[in-house]
């Protein structure tokens, strides 16, 4: 037999976002709506950091967990948003963007052959990570209460088994918009203690939060604020959406003490350290980034109501109202598979969307948009899925 690629690499699914943005790359015209970033650029002021960095000589290996400093800004930040206190030396470790936390995280948490829980419909690239390690993962749906999701604790209690490792959750969720409340997060906190699992949590979209009285007050709720620092609780985080850094690939993980000490050293076999300019940029963002954090959030909401209003006025339309992240995820009546309705949405009007398969369980019939671009995009690209909706009978 001749040398071939391991099986369990074999095993992992393709993105499916991916195989349709594929294709998309190779058209003109697209609007393209299907992955999870703004259109707006990275805000001026952090581009000026990493160049002064750069100038400064901030082109060698860092720490494995990062700059000390920047673990100090993130400690203070934290301190600022939630009133949590962290030791920046102990308990959090920078990483080379939001999944690469994510990985190194899951990676220190499964053996082969150990159980996982993922709450979806949700980004893939959890499961897929614990696939990576020859986890075996049990998608726990979120089902609908009317236009909002809910959590099947029965659904949750019922999958646990002496395998079972860990619970692996998402607030404020993608694609669902939906955001965990404190009393859901006490309730997964609560089985994580009585199941001696980890608890996992996925709050990279916590700033894209719409639900606070005022801009100022939209952060959404986060675990840190209710776990004590021995519980088995691990946070990721990532500049990616807040601060318009979706390329530059930054991240930090939170967590207890044990799992922090070996993340860190594990990031030396995965990435050795993240860029060292790039997270003196990090810096900037967290200290100086909230004037357009606040400009960006004004900008998604408006977004968000907009296309509330225009998918409200489709045919066989129903849409939950989203919390937080930049994601609708309307499901359309009679779709029986998103990702061949999707594919032929884009060939024949040229509107990208992400088929609701590619999130998991519960995902199937229904379609994600990102409303993170321009108005005048998400206005054209929605008036030509009505049109179609409308003319198609798809």
């Amino acid at each position: 037999m001749s040398a071939r690629v391991a099986a369990s690499a074999l095993a992992v699914p393709d993105s499916r976002v991916r195989e349709l943005a594929e294709i998309a790359m190779q058209m003109k015209g697209v609007y393209r709506l299907y992955f999870g970033e703004s259109d707006l650029p990275t805000p001026a002021f952090i581009k000026r950091a990493a160049e002064e960095a750069l100038a400064q000589g901030f082109t060698y290996y860092t720490e494995n967990a990062g700059l000390p400093s920047l673990r100090e800004a993130i400690a203070r930040y934290t301190h600022r948003l939630h009133g949590v206190a962290l030791d920046p030396s102990a308990e959090m470790a920078v990483t080379a963007s939001g999944v690469q936390a994510l990985s190194v995280s899951l990676r220190c948490l499964v053996d082969p052959g150990d159980e996982a829980l993922v709450l979806t419909p949700a980004w893939p690239n959890g499961s897929a990570i614990l696939r990576m390690s020859h986890a075996v993962v049990k998608q726990i749906a979120q089902p609908r209460d009317g236009r909002a999701y809910a959590i099947d604790f029965d659904a949750l209690e019922a999958a646990v088994t002496p395998r079972t490792r860990l619970l692996l959750y998402t607030s404020p969720s993608n694609p669902l918009g939906w955001v965990a409340t404190q009393q859901d997060q006490q309730r997964l906190l609560d089985f994580a203690r009585r199941h001696r699992l980890w608890l996992v949590a996925d709050e990279v979209y916590e700033r894209l939060y719409y639900s606070g009285a005022a801009l100022e007050e939209c952060v959404a709720p986060s675990i840190l604020r209710l776990c004590t620092r021995d519980d088995a609780v691990a946070v990721i985080q990532s500049f990616s959406k807040a601060w318009c850094m979706t390329g530059w690939r930054l991240g930090w993980l939170t967590a207890r003490r044990d799992l922090i000490a070996r993340a860190s050293r594990l990031n030396e076999f995965l990435v050795s350290c993240p860029v060292a300019f790039v997270q003196k940029a990090g810096e900037a963002a967290l200290e100086h980034g909230e004037a357009s954090l606040q400009e960006l959030l004004a900008r998604l909401r408006e977004n968000r109501d907009l296309c509330l209003g225009a998918l409200n006025s489709m045919p066989r339309i129903s849409v939950p109202v989203p919390e937080g992240a930049f994601y609708l995820f309307p499901e359309i009546e009679g779709i029986a598979d998103s990702f061949a309705f999707c594919k032929r949405l884009l060939l024949e009007t040229g509107v990208g969307l992400a088929p609701g398969v590619a999130f998991g369980a519960g995902g199937q019939g229904s379609v994600r948009l990102c409303y993170g671009s321009g108005k005048n995009m998400l206005e054209a690209a929605l008036e030509r899925l009505k049109r179609y909706l409308e003319e198609s009978g798809a």
